[in-house]
């Protein structure tokens, strides 16, 4: 199903509910809200495609969307014109804007769950969205422009970017993706990339994306029996000894004794 601006009124909000292997597509500048209630939800974007399982939740703004249930799935998502979105939120605050998130649904789950029956869930919900995006808006000061729009635009691309890494990251996808490849996509220089990820952020792109490898590492070492050869292509390490110097030193330990934690843990 296509969700086209022209089919869709421009000055409301849209629910979708929907189980089993349903698509949704959406054109860019028609912000969503997504939740899985069972299940999981295949999502895909210009250069990007990853998971959300049942518990989580994601707030999309940023190009075109398309969004698939497994067979077992039910879902639910809201949608409306990117002016409908503003205008809610700076009614709740003034100059707020709807930003980009992804995260476990706790607390939006039951609103957006009870807007399925009841319009009214919405009051409850749109301040529970404005308070969950209160970390990264606290990002918008650090970003540069001369005007709030530029700021937001700003943040909006480099937000952009860091789910382009964790996309990457998750899917153990060994392509390289580096600053440059990065920078191209936000139409930015390598060089003015670097400095403004690490003005907003404190780190470099190149920082978060080890932090994000780092951390996938851990998990295949501790929750698979998956090879390490395995793993080090997997996540794209030039080569095995590489990985492992990389493991020790991120976790002060070798991924044979991390997989030992692991095996004493359960004997325990």
């Amino acid at each position: 199903m296509r969700l086209s601006p022209d089919a869709l009124a421009a000055d409301d909000w849209h629910l979708v509910v929907a189980h089993g292997a349903a698509a949704v597509q959406l054109a860019p500048n028609w912000p969503s809200l997504w939740l899985p209630l069972r299940g999981r939800l295949a999502m895909q974007a210009p250069d990007a495609q990853w998971c959300l399982r049942a518990g989580e939740a994601q707030l999309w703004r940023a190009a075109t969307l398309r969004v698939q249930g497994s067979h077992e799935s039910r879902w639910i998502g809201l949608t409306a014109s990117q002016e409908v979105w503003c205008r809610h939120f700076a009614n709740l605050r003034d100059e707020e804007e709807p930003l980009p998130w992804r995260g476990e649904a706790d607390d939006i789950h039951d609103a957006l769950a009870t807007l399925v029956r009841d319009d009214t869930a919405l009051d409850a919900l749109l301040p529970a969205l404005l308070e969950r995006q209160r970390d990264v808006a606290a990002c918008l000061p650090r970003c540069r422009g001369r005007t709030l729009a530029h700021r937001r635009q700003a943040l909006l691309r480099l937000l952009w970017l860091r789910h382009l890494m964790q996309c990457h990251v998750e899917a153990d996808d060994d392509a390289t993706v580096d600053v440059a490849w990065l920078a191209e996509r936000a139409h930015y220089s390598p060089g003015h990339l670097i400095r403004l990820h690490r003005a907003v952020f404190g780190e470099t792109p190149s920082d978060y994306f080890a932090r994000l490898r780092h951390a996938r590492a851990w998990q295949l070492v501790r929750e698979t029996d998956m090879p390490v050869a395995t793993i080090t292509h997997k996540l794209g390490f030039e080569s095995q000894s590489a990985f492992c110097r990389a493991f020790k030193h991120a976790f002060g330990m070798t991924a044979t004794e991390a997989r030992r934690l692991e095996t004493n843990a359960c004997a325990a």
